[in-house]
């Protein structure tokens, strides 16, 4: 169970999508992105339209139950990617690194890029934008939701 958590607004994804996507642009072009789902979608959408990309696979890899961590399953694999030569695979966040082992076996020749990455995940990503402690258990935009809160004024005051 994680000790902390932190939250990443759509702004924010956005803003260290194209970031990741100004960092990559050197490295190719790619003939195409796998993203790994579900997290990998959208900064995958977001980096894919940064660097002209159309073409776009998924490979579906379950590894989490909440947060608490099981075996992993290919529940799909990335058949246009081949062994994976010229294509660019996505992720959100790189923790334990087990997923990204799984996906780097089977697509050996790719590069591997996420916005987030963990200590323990470190050496199986090629490029990230920021580090996150271990201990962290980061709430995506897509993981929360705004909440109405009453303003200041219209709630009851204590008398002193």
């Amino acid at each position: 169970m994680a000790t902390s958590y932190a939250t990443v607004t759509w702004d924010q994804l956005h803003r260290d999508a194209r970031q990741l996507a100004s960092s990559l642009m050197a490295r190719g072009p790619f003939k195409g992105i796998v993203a790994i789902t579900r997290g990998g979608m959208i900064p995958a959408a977001i980096i894919a339209r940064e660097l002209d990309c159309r073409l776009i696979d998924t490979i579906s890899v379950v590894t989490y139950d909440e947060e608490k961590m099981g075996e992993s399953n290919v529940v799909k694999k990335a058949d246009a990617a081949g062994d994976g030569d010229g294509f660019l695979i996505i992720d959100d966040l790189v923790d334990s690194g087990v997923t990204a082992q799984l996906v780097r076996k089977m697509l050996p020749k790719a590069y591997f890029a996420c916005l987030y990455a963990k200590p323990a995940g470190l050496p199986v990503t090629d490029m990230f934008v920021v580090e996150v402690p271990q201990d962290t258990w980061i709430l995506f935009p897509w993981d929360t939701a705004p909440l109405f809160i009453p303003p200041l004024a219209s709630q009851p005051t204590e008398k002193a």
